[in-house]
């Protein structure tokens, strides 16, 4: 069964959780504009442009970083309707006109540096930026109805087929994305050409022709880091750095999804399974390896040294939902869950326009931070490679965006917030308190005189509840889940967690962090497994959270927080993996 996105203005979060964390993004998108116009990232447009003079500043891949905060942009004023939000935008747009070049390239570092087009792909990112150029002017496009992005995009798109594909230039971009973004090209535009491309470049991928030339004793040398040592219709597992493997895959979705490719459609769905089973953290990040910014091998998830970075968590939170779309399969919203809960929302400051790049699961007491991304720093307003910041903005931006799918007779709600939805002449309005409470009540405000079906997700239930008639205006459908806290056991292969368990409170995973433990070692205190575990809600502490406390004869009472709010008073000492009593005995 395939499944149909709601356009933003038919899936809207109006109160509770999520609005909250919605409301704080919304604040911090100006700032992030501010930031990259500080960094120089903005600068470099506007010197290619001719608006003002200088040399280029940072990195090849700096105008990427300025396309996700336009896309974060488009959605917030998709939402919002803000016209201050508006104006910067089309102001960028002009600068981003200026800048492109006759024939359509755009890469205003290489352009001002005089440096060669496409002579250094496994590290020039210049069909990576090339990429989010392509989905900002999509979401510009449909945000706000101004097709000027959108131009600048189809040019560089028909350059680029142009000058690559079946008997053109034979090198690979060293960091995947332009796969994903010419199948959302040509899913706006129709323009077939798009589509043919994305899908050259997903069966060309895996045979080394992404890796620099030559040897070279640094990763760089090895086509693993880019996704390109073995094709992905015989992979086994995600490898390399953990980015480029997941925005690889789901580029190969999309292309899967809009060609019929069923065998494709198979072999991503095998290395997500492989991936979940042997290469994901409790919090649903990837990442296992600081070295390359990579997954490890199976089983390979130290705590303590997990990467995890940002921008991977939200390539495989996109992903699942391609393969949600694509399957109506309830396993990938539940990933999709997890993964918006425990792995993008813990990168962001609950006060602040801060963030994480790296989501460890253990600072330990007496941490040093040796790096600028180091967690131990606690989250910071921007990175030399701030790659993370406007991704976790264009996330929670198109958040409403996640939260159910239509089909023709029916709707499908697989992410629960406070809001209304609607499916065509079927609309319902969701009350609920999620994730602190555990019952969802929606009530039907518009319906059709002819039987739909509204099925709701049961989270790790693997099914819906679905519910099919003719609605009519008033009735509810109420879902009541169970949100008594579990103990998570590690699968025994995890050496670094052999002997631990972890707590989850419904979709959270839990933490002890030292301010509730002001007296103890973190690293001493041990979890007893027969503890009871109890609820306790706190509207005064961090934005309002639910503590858990483990009451047993131990030799002290824990309380754990959620996750996601860590670090918001100071960089402290933190754990999720919790050595139990018994191991300690």
């Amino acid at each position: 069964m395939r499944l149909h996105p709601l356009g933003l203005p038919d899936s809207r979060i109006t109160g509770g959780f999520w609005a909250g964390r919605i409301a704080a993004n919304s604040a911090a998108i100006p700032v992030g504009r501010e930031r990259l116009i500080e960094a120089g990232n903005i600068g470099n447009l506007r010197i290619a442009a001719g608006e003002q003079t200088g040399a280029a500043r940072g990195a090849v891949f700096w105008d990427s970083d300025v396309f996700k905060w336009m896309e974060a942009a488009a959605w917030e004023y998709a939402r919002s309707e803000d016209p201050e939000l508006l104006g910067h935008l089309r102001d960028l747009t002009t600068t981003v006109e200026a800048a492109q070049e006759s024939d359509g390239y755009l890469n205003s570092v290489m352009r001002l540096r005089g440096e060669p087009r496409y002579a250094q792909l496994w590290m020039s990112h210049e069909l990576y930026n090339a990429g989010h150029l392509f989905q900002a002017a999509v979401a510009a496009t449909r945000a706000t109805g101004d097709r000027t992005l959108l131009e600048v995009a189809v040019r560089f798109a028909d350059h680029l087929a142009e000058n690559f594909g079946p008997g053109k230039r034979g090198e690979l971009e060293g960091h995947p994305g332009i796969e994903t973004a010419l199948v959302e090209l040509f899913r706006e535009t129709g323009e077939r050409r798009y589509l043919d491309l994305a899908a050259y470049f997903v069966d060309a991928r895996g045979h080394g022709r992404a890796t620099k030339p030559g040897f070279d004793p640094s990763h760089y040398a090895d086509p693993a880091h880019y996704a390109d040592r073995v094709p992905i219709r015989e992979a086994a597992n995600l490898e390399g750095h953990a980015v480029r493997a997941v925005y690889f895959a789901l580029g190969a979705t999309d292309v899967a999804i809009e060609t019929g490719d069923a065998e494709l459609l198979a072999a991503v769905r095998r290395l997500f399974d492989a991936m979940s089973a042997r290469q994901q953290h409790v919090t649903g990040g990837v990442g296992s390896r600081w070295d390359g910014e990579a997954f490890g091998d199976d089983y390979e998830l130290p705590p303590d040294r997990a990467y995890a970075e940002t921008c991977a968590a939200i390539g495989v939170l996109q992903w699942a939902w391609r393969l949600l779309l694509a399957t109506g399969d309830p396993r990938y919203a539940d990933q999709m869950e997890r993964i918006l809960y425990n792995a993008v929302l813990p990168a962001v400051s609950l006060t602040e326009p801060e963030y994480f790049y790296v989501n460890t699961l253990h600072r330990r007491t007496g941490a040093r931070a040796d790096v600028q991304r180091s967690p131990a720093n606690g989250r910071r307003p921007w990175f030399n490679c701030a790659c993370c910041p406007p991704n976790v903005m264009r996330t929670l931006a198109s958040l409403p965006g996640y939260l159910a799918t239509g089909t023709e007779d029916g709707l499908q709600i697989h992410q629960y917030a406070q809001g209304t939805l609607r499916s065509g002449d079927f609309a319902v309005d969701v009350e609920t308190a999620y994730p602190w409470d555990g019952r969802v009540v929606v009530t039907v405000l518009e319906a059709p005189a002819h039987p739909v079906e509204l099925a709701l997700r049961v989270p790790l239930g693997g099914e819906y509840s679905r519910t099919s008639r003719v609605f009519q205006p008033g009735d509810q459908v109420v879902l009541e889940l169970d949100l008594t806290p579990r103990l998570i056991v590690p699968d025994e292969r995890v050496d670094a967690t052999r002997g631990c368990l972890a707590v989850t409170r419904g979709p959270l995973v839990y933490a002890l962090e030292q301010p509730e433990h002001p007296d103890a070692v973190l690293e001493d205190l041990r979890l007893d497994p027969a503890a009871t575990i109890h609820a306790e809600p706190r509207p005064d502490l961090l934005g309002g959270v639910t503590l858990l406390r483990s009451d047993a004869d131990g030799p002290q009472e824990l309380t754990l927080i959620p996750y996601y709010a860590w670090a918001n008073r100071g960089p402290h000492a933190m754990r999720i993996w919790i050595p139990t009593l018994e191991n300690h005995r």
